[in-house]
């Protein structure tokens, strides 16, 4: 028996490269494949609706403003006819739970929706994509013109390129600040270049990051640094509807010959042609099995359909459907019986019951808000005429975007009144700060701290009025 030849020591090099190659992946470029079909229109149909919402809000106005508007100066928030405050942060919690819920509830039905038809990196990745391929042609045409040397065609063509990405980055960089900073205020300061430190910084960052997310790195941001693609798998279960290719019908693969029936050759209705693959974002190969890379978009779908079509052979080898269908051989109808199962029945009564209260809060949210502060620098103190005085703060908030008067009155006490203005006007959509003085007769009340309470009720709605209490001091 011959023992093994010696294998060559390697170098320090050698074994320092291979290392690398075991710890990180090299990028291989995507040169991805245009697919049409039912999904892709899905996912052009919400590329226009995220970004006509997107690019179209800030130029609606509302009652002379712009219509959204979270005017982090202010410190409000201009929705419509909304106007939220700082202290309506419970809102801005509950929307954030109720996405949070959608989430859950939406993956645990049908995979990664979100990720492949409206989160903002898919968006804007199909965006610079379909940019690309106006200017330097479809996968093949962009491959030859990578691998050819530099030209003036080429030169033009990738400087068109770069110089529309950046445009339509920019672009999107103005509309983000436009949502925190006042349109018109932004539009005036275009000719001259006169933003503000901040308001150019964050249209240079989203700009940057824009283009650097979907015009560079495109797949390697879905692989590496979204967290949703790491623990997706937690809120996948047997019954979750996933993209899948059927390898009992599609195995073994092979070539043949358009309309031979697969098994008179001994192979599966697979042919291998690899367009489902060529048409992935992510290069992923659906055949071999779910992998976290999938975003869910199912172009591979379309194009295998389309194969298919051309080899009249019936659709569905890559569809959507769940590890439990595969397994026991289900048809659409004990799929979709499996669709509302506990876990989803519970996401969805959570989710609706949420979105019941956030209507129901939202609907009778006061339009008036008043805080009273007693001025602790001023106790309590006996004035000519015996009486005492206290000093309160007093904070109107007008929530509705029309002026209004309102009365002060006070009560409690035997003979409590306010010394100073009982009315007062407030701006639409203001605040109103005022100091007021409350006298007691020196006789009435107990001493140390006595309860009274504030009314405040709008002139031209009696039914719009609020009670705040608070302590009246009388010296002992």
């Amino acid at each position: 028996m011959s023992s093994p030849s010696p294998q060559p020591k390697k170098s320090a090099k050698q074994s320092s490269s291979e290392s690398s190659d075991s710890l990180y992946e090299a990028r291989r470029k995507l040169y991805v494949r245009a697919v049409t079909g039912l999904f892709a229109n899905w996912r052009w149909a919400l590329v226009w609706i995220t970004q006509l919402v997107f690019y179209g809000l800030p130029w609606l106005t509302w009652n002379g403003r712009q219509a959204v508007l979270f005017h982090l100066t202010e410190r409000k928030f201009y929705i419509f006819g909304w106007v939220f405050w700082p202290q309506d942060v419970l809102f801005l919690a509950l929307l954030l739970i109720i996405s949070a819920y959608a989430l859950f509830f939406f993956t645990a039905i049908a995979g990664r929706l979100w990720c492949g038809y409206a989160c903002p990196q898919t968006v804007y990745t199909e965006i610079f994509m379909w940019i690309e391929q106006k200017i330097e042609g479809d996968h093949n045409k962009r491959q030859k013109l990578d691998a050819a040397p530099m030209s003036g065609d080429k030169l033009l063509r990738r400087g068109a390129k770069f110089f529309v990405w950046g445009l339509f980055a920019l672009w999107t960089g103005f509309t983000f600040v436009a949502y925190f900073s006042p349109l018109k205020e932004l539009l005036a300061a275009v000719p001259h270049f006169s933003f503000g430190p901040w308001e150019l910084f964050w249209i240079l960052f989203y700009a940057g990051f824009t283009y650097l997310f979907a015009g560079v790195m495109r797949e390697q941001v879905c692989k590496y640094m979204c967290p949703y693609a790491r623990f997706q798998a937690v809120m996948f279960d047997p019954d979750t509807l996933v993209i899948t290719y059927d390898e009992a019908r599609g195995d073994p693969r092979g070539t043949r010959k358009k309309g031979i029936d697969p098994r008179t050759v001994g192979k599966g209705d697979c042919i291998d042609c690899g367009i489902c693959v060529q048409v992935c974002p992510t290069g992923i190969d659906i055949r071999e099995g779910l992998q976290y890379e999938c975003i869910g978009c199912a172009a591979c779908i379309d194009a295998c359909d389309q194969v298919m079509d051309k080899m009249q052979y019936p659709r569905g080898l890559i569809r959507y459907s769940t590890e439990n269908a595969l397994k026991k051989g289900w048809g659409s109808k004990e799929i979709l019986g499996h669709v509302f199962r506990p876990r989803t029945l519970i996401y969805g009564f959570v989710l609706a019951a949420m979105c019941v209260g956030f209507v129901f809060l939202l609907a009778n949210r006061e339009p008036l808000r008043v805080d009273v502060i007693r001025d602790r620098s001023s106790l309590g103190r006996e004035i000519e005429g015996g009486m005492i005085e206290n000093v309160y703060n007093l904070q109107v908030m007008n929530m509705t975007e029309r002026t209004r008067s309102f009365r002060i009155e006070v009560s409690g006490l035997e003979g409590v009144h306010i010394g100073t203005a009982q009315q007062v006007e407030v701006a639409p959509a203001a605040a109103y700060s005022l100091t007021t003085q409350v006298l007691v007769p020196y006789d009435q009340g107990q001493p140390g701290a006595n309860t009274i309470a504030f009314q405040i009720t709008a002139e031209d709605d009696p039914g719009l009025s609020i009670r705040e209490e608070t302590t009246f001091l009388i010296p002992r």
